[in-house]
């Protein structure tokens, strides 16, 4: 079993070792890869120093299987040229979502839509991957008609960009090039991507694609707004759904308790719900403050958070990879 992490240098791509050491993946030989000028460098796993290769040099070792974290433009150029020598590709861009002959999986969801045709798999946007995990068992059951979605989106989510710029600003000084136009600390930004011509930004018409795609809903209402707020990491969401069908708050815990990849933190009393710093380092999706909608008919809030890192990117990778190995893909 040889795999290759493309972009094992970034964030992401270092969480995907962590991941992978961490779900004791069978792995017989690692490809840590990354651009010309990273050549060279050492990433460790399991212990091992390894160096990095270029691309290049991983598609001609034929890899099995190849998680990608290199950013849009490089995997349009290479996870085709993975694909046509027989690996498997992961990709976390958002370059092949739309694809329709391309599944955008999350595990606990939709892994039926991976074909052994399917030599491209993509990975969902973070914030997408944390809040399907949530709705999508209540969607089962009770049926959405409508979501209305505000996210409260880290630093960590724009990169390493994003870390720098609040710790410059936590500490008064300009190091690196910021990565959004205004200040982070001590403030919240109403913008994600860049904005097209109706005024929503890219993030926000990624979040309502995506969860129409991969809950198979092409007619589900979906309205959203994505803010950045000055949290190192852990993206947070507040979830407004309306349902076709009734229910009851003691169905709804139910459904989520019993569900695979949620854990319930709700209980107002002892001013217990999900956080970030809470989700930092853990694979679950956090939901609480569950609570009726009284203003509309079937309606119910939620607030959900997760690590973006982690299961909003490398770990839903990684299961992704573990699926096709178990499989014998």
């Amino acid at each position: 079993m040889v795999i290759a992490v493309v972009g094992a240098t970034g964030l992401v791509g270092r969480m995907m070792l962590k991941i992978l050491e961490e779900h004791n993946v069978f792995v017989d030989k690692l490809l840590p890869a990354a651009s010309a000028k990273s050549k060279g460098k050492k990433v460790t796993f399991r212990g091992e120093e390894i160096p990095v290769c270029t691309v290049e040099e991983a598609i001609a070792q034929k890899p099995d299987i190849a998680l990608f974290s290199a950013g849009g433009n490089a995997s349009l150029k290479y996870a085709p040229l993975f694909a046509a020598v027989g690996t498997y590709v992961i990709d976390n861009s958002s370059a092949w979502r739309r694809d329709k002959d391309v599944p955008l999986v999350v595990p606990e969801i939709n892994l039926h839509a991976i074909q052994k045709q399917h030599r491209i798999i993509a990975n969902p946007n973070c914030s997408t991957i944390q809040m399907v995990v949530a709705i999508a068992p209540l969607h089962k059951k009770f049926i959405i008609k409508r979501l209305v979605i505000s996210t409260y989106q880290s630093v960590s989510g724009s990169g390493i960009k994003g870390i720098n710029q609040l710790r410059d600003e936590m500490i008064d000084t300009l190091v690196f090039e910021p990565a959004y136009p205004h200040q982070i600390l001590l403030n919240v930004i109403p913008h994600g991507g860049e904005f097209d011509e109706t005024g929503y930004t890219s993030e926000e018409i990624k979040l309502e694609f995506e969860t129409r795609k991969i809950l198979d809903s092409p007619e589900m209402a979906i309205t959203s707004t994505v803010v950045r707020v000055p949290v190192k990491g852990g993206h947070s969401m507040a979830v407004n759904i309306e349902f076709e069908k009734p229910f009851t708050i003691e169905e709804v815990n139910e459904i989520l308790k019993n569900s695979a990849g949620i854990q319930v933190t709700d209980n107002p009393a002892k001013n217990e719900y999900p956080m970030p710093l809470f989700a930092e380092n853990h694979d679950e999706v956090f939901v609480g403050r569950i609570r009726r909608d009284f203003s509309i008919e079937n309606g119910l809030n939620i607030w959900v958070t997760a690590d973006n890192l982690r299961k909003g990117a490398a770990t839903n990778a990684v299961q992704i990879a573990e699926f096709l190995i178990k499989n014998k893909f």
